[in-house]
């Protein structure tokens, strides 16, 4: 019997997909639990207007993602943080501090999980990070950290 799964099954295959499995299987399991529908000609064409809806989606996702690797581009990064003696910072930035200042500074939206910092931030300097956008893209962000005065 022909079904389309509705959620990822073990051992059958991934959502959308459409499997053939045995009919006691399909009728005791996967259709009760909502695992599965019968794969009728009404539930293909939802399965691929879902598809193309999905594929739409990724591809603007992935046109976001490379407009904001094109803006971080020339985006600088100015924080400023308070040190004790030997430039040695009390605390580190962290990627948290350098996605709002991001936003505050360029306007530029970036999640704090895609921002790789390698090692922390502990000293006043000029940093080149990367940041993770997602679909293989990468961008790069200067962070230029410097002392707070007062």
């Amino acid at each position: 019997m022909k079904v389309i799964l509705q959620q990822d099954v073990k051992g059958q295959g991934k959502k959308g997909q459409m499997v053939e499995v045995a009919e006691g299987y399909a009728r005791n399991f996967l259709l009760p639990r909502k695992l599965a529908v019968p794969a009728t000609a009404d539930a293909m064409n939802t399965m691929k207007l879902q598809e193309k809806a999905k594929k739409a989606e990724e591809a603007r996702q992935k046109a976001e993602a490379e407009a904001v690797a094109e803006k971080l581009k020339g985006a600088v990064v100015k924080l400023t943080a308070k040190a004790g003696a030997n430039g040695k910072l009390f605390g580190a930035v962290t990627a948290k501090e350098i996605a709002e200042g991001l936003m505050t500074q360029h306007g530029i939206e970036v999640n704090k999980q895609k921002i790789v910092v390698e090692e922390p931030i502990k000293s006043f300097g000029s940093y080149q990070l990367k940041v993770k956008l997602g679909f293989e893209i990468t961008g790069t962000v200067y962070v230029v950290v410097s002392e707070a005065k007062g």
